[in-house]
This record gives C-alpha cells, structure tokens and sequence, in this order.
C-alpha cells in the first residue's frame, strides 16, 4: 500500500503518524496526570474534613442534630458506621435545591482507612469515599462528588482533541510544504534527465548547491551529463573524421585502381604486341601500385596509431636521425642548401617511425617550396623536451592553412596534381607519430616568409 504512494506523500505521512503518536502520548501523560492530581487533593480534602467530622457527627447520632461539620460543602455524604451497621447519615444539599442529591452506593463493609471512588445510587455521578477510623471504634465515612472533576477532565480531553487536531493539520499543511520545497530540486533532476531522454544533452540542474544533499546530487548529475556529453561529442566528432577520413581514402584510392584498370584496358586491345604501348602499361600499373602501397601503407599506420597500438620503445638518438635524414634529402635534390645544427638529444621510441617524420617535413618542403630554397634544421634540447624543426623560405601559408596543415588528407593547394602533392597524409603522420611519442607538433608561417614545422618529444631519463 505504502509502496503505492508518492515520496512526498509517504514522507507527509510519516510525520503526521509520528507527530500523532507524540501529541497522543503527551495528552495521555497530562490526562493521567492531571486526574491523579484531582483525585489526590481530592483525597486530601476528605481526610481533613473526616477529621473534623470525627468530633461533630457521633453526637449527632446521639441526639436531634442535622447540621453539618465545619468545612462541608454542599454534595458531601457522612455517615457513621459500626459493625458493618450506620448508625446515621447525613448528606448536604446543594445551594438552592429542596432536596440532597442520589447518595453514594456503598459496600456493606468498608474497611478503614481506606479511599476510594463508589457510583451514585441513581444517575451518572461518581463519589470519591474516605472511610476513617475514630477513637470509639466507629467508621465515619466521608464522600464528596466527583462532578467538578469529571467536567474538569472532560473540558481537558476536549481541549487536547482539538489541540491534538489542529496541531496535526498545522504540521501536515507545513510538512508538505517543506516536503514540496525540499523535492523541488529531485523534481528539476527528473525534468532535466527527461530533456536529456529527449535528445536535448545541454541540459543542466539548476541551482545545485553543495549545501544540501539534493543540491550535492544535482552537482554530481550536471559532472556526470557533462562528461556524457562531451563524450557523445567525442563520438560525433569521431564518426564525422571517420566518414571523411573513408571517403577521402576511397576518392584517393580510386585514382591509382583508375588508372590500373585503364592500363589493364590498354593490354586488353592489343598493347601486348606492340612494345612500346606494352612497356607504358607495365610501366603505368607499376607506378601506380606502389603509389596505391604507399597510400595503402600510410592508412594502415594512421589505423595502428589511432587504436593505440604501443610502438618499439628504445633509446634512440634523435641528433643521429635528423642527420641521416638530412643527407638523403641532400642527396635526393643537391641543388638545394639545407642547413643543419644538431644537438645531442636521446628520446626514448621507435627510430624508424622517428626517421619517418624528419624525412615527411623534407618532402613536405620540397613538394611546397621552390628548388634552391634553402632550409634550415635544427635540433636542441629544452626543458627536458627535445625540439626539431625544420623551416624553409617558401612562399609560407595562411593562418587557415597553418591550423589545418595537420588534418588528413589535406592539401593547402587542391588545384596540385597528385603526382607532385601527394595526397596529404604526410604531415598527418608527422603529427600521430609525435602524439604517440608523448609528443606535439605546430606550424609556425606566413604568406611570404616561409614556414617552420616543430615536433617536441620527452627526452630520455
């Protein structure tokens, strides 16, 4: 049943119930207590006043007497008993009444001393019954009526009631008040997760306060849909790169099979016996294989680095390597001045991949820069970071050019045949081996100036 209710309802509840049981222990205490307060001074009074009757009324057993000892009010029942036998009674009337009210229904035998509470012999009324013993060997007998009493509990009871009652409807109105106030922030957690069921992921808590344990809970939900959303973010970011990353490997790879296809074609319709068309088939298929492997290649190594895929870790001279790469670049185009300066740097990975960024920015500078422009190599040791860079005096790059030089398959000029630009995974690769390195890249230019590429990598300890 109580599963059925609402949190706020039960908790309303269960201060009502417990607020009842408090305010219902409470009255009971004061009930009780204040009717044994009644009934003590009650008590009290009577063995006074059988002191007193003590002397007054066997005389008036004795003799013609009716009146009444000094204290009695009107109401109070005496009488005088011995051997279980009364030898007289008296009851006062009350003020204005032409006869005494309905006696006390007393036992045959009273044992004294002793009180105690007796009905009245006809209607509702109660006495309160003192039995005193005297010097003679009689019992007097002393009562007087509960009724001041008994209206005094009875207005009591009546008040705790509607005290009782208005009390619970004050907490029940508050309680729910403060209930409704402090799930206010759980009803704001519940609007914002349903925006966020709906697709809307920039949904926030609002006023969530470390104070209370609502507010800690709305700050913990707001960390946790932040995090949510820039991971679907991440994810949305990645199946974007992805698609572009597919098509742009699908645009490039279907040139090279293109113009395999085209040669295969040319075999096909006679090419084989003529030899100088026989030697450009074979010669176009050959080209374009190894330039497809090379693509093919460089796509693989891009996958291996994006799953994260550990390469060789070993010491590796970094001076050495740029060395070497600069000698093949000298080598390749003489014409072209390369100054180098090399400082011993030992970094800690794999000397082939290593090799294989120093020799992508030098063709990178020779596919975007003039012949016989010089170039400039450096390589130092700062911070606990070994620095390349290579810059050359080419015609430089824009700022848009220069932030996105990194990014797959992009060409700073569309319009250059393929045969000359590549198809723009070079410094992709730089870049993705530098990362996995532990490393950075960044490109420094502008249009006119040149350009200066720089890759950071964490010395050997």
């Amino acid at each position: 049943m109580l599963g059925r209710l609402s949190l706020k309802a039960r908790l309303v509840l269960g201060v009502i119930v417990l607020s009842a049981i408090g305010l219902a222990a409470a009255d009971v205490a004061t009930y009780a207590s204040l009717r044994s307060f009644l009934v003590q001074r009650t008590d009290e009074s009577l063995q006074n006043l059988a002191r007193v009757a003590e002397h007054d009324l066997p005389r008036s057993c004795s003799g013609p007497g009716d009146r009444a000892p000094p204290g009695a009010a009107p109401g109070d029942f005496f009488q005088v008993r011995r051997g279980g036998e009364a030898l007289c009674t008296h009851h006062v009337a009350a003020l204005g009444a032409s006869e005494a009210p309905s006696p006390p229904s007393l036992p045959s035998t009273v044992d004294a001393p002793s009180s105690f509470t007796v009905d009245a012999e006809a209607g509702a009324g109660r006495y309160r019954v003192r039995a005193q013993p005297t010097f003679g060997g009689a019992t007097i007998v002393v009562a007087t009526s509960l009724a001041d009493v008994d209206a005094t509990l009875r207005r009591l009871l009546l008040i705790m009631l509607a005290v009782t009652g208005g009390i619970l409807v004050a907490l029940a109105a508050l309680g729910l008040w403060v209930v409704r106030l402090g799930l206010r922030p759980l009803e704001a957690i519940g609007a914002t997760a349903a925006a966020i069921a709906g697709g809307d992921l920039t949904r926030r808590v609002e006023r969530a306060e470390p104070r209370t344990e609502v507010g800690r809970l709305g700050l913990s939900l707001n960390a946790m849909l932040g995090q949510i959303e820039e991971a679907f973010e991440a994810q949305a970011a990645s199946e974007r790169r992805l698609r572009r990353f597919v098509a742009d490997a699908s645009h490039e790879l279907r040139t090279p099979l293109a113009a395999i296809r085209a040669y295969a074609e040319l075999f096909k319709r006679g090419a084989d016996r003529r030899p100088d068309d026989l030697a450009r088939s074979m010669e176009g298929i050959t080209r374009e294989s190894k330039r497809m492997s090379v693509l093919v290649a460089d796509l693989l190594l891009l996958a291996r680095l994006d799953e994260g895929r550990p390469l060789e870790r070993e010491p590796v001279e970094l001076d050495e390597v740029v060395s070497e790469a600069v000698e093949t670049a000298q080598a390749v185009e003489p014409e072209r001045p390369i100054a180098l300066e090399a400082e011993p740097a030992s970094v800690l990975g794999d000397r082939d991949r290593l090799r294989q960024i120093v020799d992508n920015l030098l063709v990178n500078v020779r596919s975007h820069t003039p012949a016989g422009a010089p170039v400039s190599v450096r390589v130092a040791c700062r911070n606990g970071h070994a620095l390349v860079e290579v810059a050359d005096s080419g015609p430089g790059l824009s700022p848009e050019e220069t932030e996105r030089d990194f990014e797959r398959f992009y060409r700073a000029d569309p319009s250059r045949a393929r045969a000359s630009g590549g198809v723009g995974l070079g410094l992709a690769i730089v870049a993705a081996v530098a990362e996995a390195h532990g490393g950075s890249v960044a490109a420094e230019s502008e249009p006119g100036r040149g350009a200066t590429f720089r890759i950071t990598l964490p010395l050997a300890s």
